[in-house]
């Protein structure tokens, strides 16, 4: 099937040369700090999105990838170039991400987002009882010489090909699929498309980018344990900016992702006590007053333009 470059892609393109370049003009760590915060929930949310976009799944299962990626690196970090460890953790994350995804894609609504908001939790309890009963240690310190930048770029190269893959799926036989799946489960699985096969598919690939987020951003701390990197609250962050741009456009959840960044780091500066709360309440805004995202809201706001140009025209 034969794919051509359209304008949105051709300006993605454009954007991440800039990103890439921004540091090395700007020099400034504070702004290189965002980025880096920036560029990590831009690529979870834009994976997030790969999977539940199209199939109308909520994964609540976010932090426990992004957390097995972070432990990889505190566990091999010093035992194995950095490139064989981001490839270890790639491998453990997709692992368990297949074998949740055969046992549980058959699961539907509730009992699918009940099930993977479990499974983080469930990670989580199963290492810290590692830790504590078999290490003697409540956590890992993380001693890896990575500057700042290298972690910002490596962010990079991950975001464009988050983003390739959603451009790629959105014009693919697998992404009309995945919509079919989306809009009705048992009509796809009369028209002969492997459901089950399709959905684990793609929820492996979802599950490795977040895994590889996790590793790649694990240097940034000296120190993690299970509550930090399997805090359930970025499952939350991620949900709510991938809802509030819109999942089921490929650029959908970076228009989520950008204001929703800098407000998160406004609360958690000013108001680290009601960061939980305030974040339910940003969520419970998003639902009632953008319930299919930014990007739905500006499709309705061309349509109705273009509706009201027709009918002056025709006047």
């Amino acid at each position: 099937m034969k794919h051509t470059i359209d304008t949105p892609a051709l300006a993605v393109m454009a954007g991440v040369v800039v990103m890439a370049l921004l540091p090395l003009a700007l020099r400034n760590d504070y702004l290189l700090s965002y980025g880096i915060n920036l560029l990590q929930f831009a690529t979870m949310a834009t994976a997030w999105a790969l999977f539940s976009g199209p199939t109308r799944y909520i994964s609540l299962a976010t932090t426990a990838f992004y957390g097995v990626g972070a432990y990889t690196v505190a566990v091999l970090g010093e035992l194995m170039p950095w490139p064989l460890v981001l490839t270890a953790a790639l491998g453990i994350g997709s692992l368990i991400a297949l074998l949740v995804g055969l046992a549980t894609l058959r699961l539907s609504g509730v009992y699918f987002v009940v099930f993977t908001f479990g499974l983080a939790e469930l990670i989580k309890q199963l290492v810290g009882w590692y830790e504590v009963n078999i290490t003697k240690t409540s956590g890992r310190y993380v001693f890896l010489d990575i500057p700042q930048l290298a972690i910002y770029w490596q962010l990079l190269a991950l975001l464009a090909l988050a983003l390739a893959a959603g451009w790629w799926m959105r014009r693919s036989r697998l992404g009309l699929a995945l919509r079919v799946i989306g809009e009705d489960e048992t009509a796809a699985r009369h028209l002969g498309i492997a459901t089950t096969r399709t959905k684990v598919l793609l929820f492996v690939l979802s599950a490795g980018f977040m895994t590889l987020v996790g590793a790649v951003i694990a240097p940034r701390w000296t120190y993690i344990d299970p509550g930090i990197v399997f805090n359930a609250n970025v499952s939350f962050q991620v949900l709510i900016m991938a809802l509030l741009g819109g999942p089921g456009h490929w650029l959908g959840p970076l228009a989520g992702v950008v204001p929703l960044t800098a407000l998160f780091e406004l609360l958690s500066v000013h108001f680290p006590n009601y960061f939980p709360v305030l974040l339910g309440a940003t969520f419970l805004v998003i639902v009632f007053v953008l319930p299919g995202g930014v990007v739905a809201l500006l499709k309705r706001w061309t349509w109705r333009r273009a509706a009201g140009s027709l009918k002056e025209a025709r006047s």
